[in-house]
């Protein structure tokens, strides 16, 4: 074997195949969301749903209405829920974060304080 030829390590060979899993995943995910949409007639597609009843979708246009939703939401109990564009979950930070955001010290910034309550949505 000569000097300059790379050996790959058994850690770098198992990413590798992870990574080409996760992509297989993704696009066989995608395709059974984009089958089960263009199997409706027209007027029926809303390009949102679950595939097989568990894993949801919504390749419909992202809104900023539908990203504060889904993004920051401390009122819906949830932490994990629908991505806002694609297929599977994403974060809910207004459910995860807000713990931390109600205990900040008084007096808050004023321009952090309105920052923060537009948020939160009060």
């Amino acid at each position: 074997m000569a000097d300059n030829m790379p050996v790959s390590s058994g850690r770098q060979r198992t990413r590798t195949w992870a990574r080409w899993l996760g992509l297989g995943v993704g696009v066989t995910l995608i395709g059974a969301a984009l089958a089960t949409e263009l199997r409706k007639p027209a007027e029926e597609r809303t390009w949102q749903g679950r595939i097989a009843g568990r894993v949801p979708y919504d390749l419909r246009p992202p809104t900023l209405a539908r990203v504060h939703e889904r993004l920051w939401n401390p009122a819906d109990r949830c932490i994990l829920v629908p991505t806002v564009f694609g297929v599977g979950w994403t974060v809910n930070l207004g459910r995860l974060l807000e713990p931390w955001v109600a205990e900040l010290p008084q007096p808050v910034p004023t321009w952090l304080g309105a920052a923060l309550m537009g948020a939160l949505g009060h």
